[in-house]
């Protein structure tokens, strides 16, 4: 591509990281405290795409006005083409198209969201579940609403003390093993969407006769000391026993990012 068009790409990617970062679709590639870097960056690849382009289009005018001057002040020898030797950028073959199609990507960027992994990641996937530095105090009333992720922390490495005789209430995306288990999951992450690991806690008592694979549920339920081992990297995997569970929709921010504070 010659300076122009990388000038364009690069407006369009601004414009495609503009678009991401002041609506919920940055969230499916990056984590919500993010958003400041992904509208900066997006505003400094703009500036620059302009700077670039106001450039080339100042060098242009520059060379064109040279080239006006030197025909105008030479004549041309007998027997040459002096059409051919004013205009010199005749010769100058075109930056291939094909190049193009480098736009495709942005473009899928702007008009398609891409979904958020969901059970098939998941069941692939080991849990990422690790133990917590501490545990905040629970509040006084029932249910308790708790992240999935501090949920399975308590079960798990706390042994359920401070869940013990408690109602909570989580929600998360369901999955179903090949056994017919079936979890309530989060996606973790770092940092963005290609290192997110599952936290997956399991589902005992009265549960839906019919789960939909990345449906999202919000369950309400109690402790159990039922757990057991992740087939894919033999981590912990502890359950809840379910009193109540119904579906809502997908939340705008689909992972969840407090699991390793």
């Amino acid at each position: 591509m010659n300076r122009q068009a990388q000038a364009a790409v690069m407006f369009l990617v601004g414009v495609a990281l503009l678009h991401a970062g002041g609506t919920n679709l940055y969230l499916r590639y990056v984590k919500a405290g993010l958003q400041p870097l992904v509208l900066a960056a997006g505003a400094v690849l703009i500036v620059s795409a302009l700077a670039t382009a106001w450039y080339e289009w100042k060098r242009a005018r520059a060379r064109k006005e040279a080239t006006a001057t030197t025909t105008a002040a030479v004549t041309a020898p007998a027997g040459t083409h002096p059409e051919a030797d004013a205009h010199p950028e005749a010769h100058v073959h075109p930056e291939p198209r094909i190049s193009w199609l480098l736009v495709l990507p942005l473009l899928a960027l702007i008009l398609v969201a891409p979904p958020a992994l969901g059970s098939y990641s998941a069941l692939r996937t080991g849990t990422a579940l690790q133990q917590p530095y501490g545990y905040l105090k629970l509040p006084a009333s029932d249910p308790v609403p708790l992240n999935l992720v501090d949920y399975a922390g308590r079960a798990a490495y706390d042994h359920g003390r401070s869940l013990a005789g408690r109602q909570v209430r989580i929600a998360g995306f369901v999955a179903v093993d090949s056994a017919g288990t079936p979890y309530l999951v989060r996606m973790a992450l770092n940092c963005c969407a290609a290192d997110a690991q599952p936290v997956k806690v399991g589902l005992t008592g009265t549960i839906p006769p019919v789960l939909q694979p990345d449906a999202w549920l919000q369950v309400t339920g109690t402790y159990t000391t039922k757990r057991s081992r992740d087939p894919v990297n033999n981590g912990p995997i502890p359950f809840i026993k379910v009193t109540e569970a119904k579906p809502i929709p997908t939340p705008a921010d689909p992972y969840d990012e407090t699991w390793n504070n």
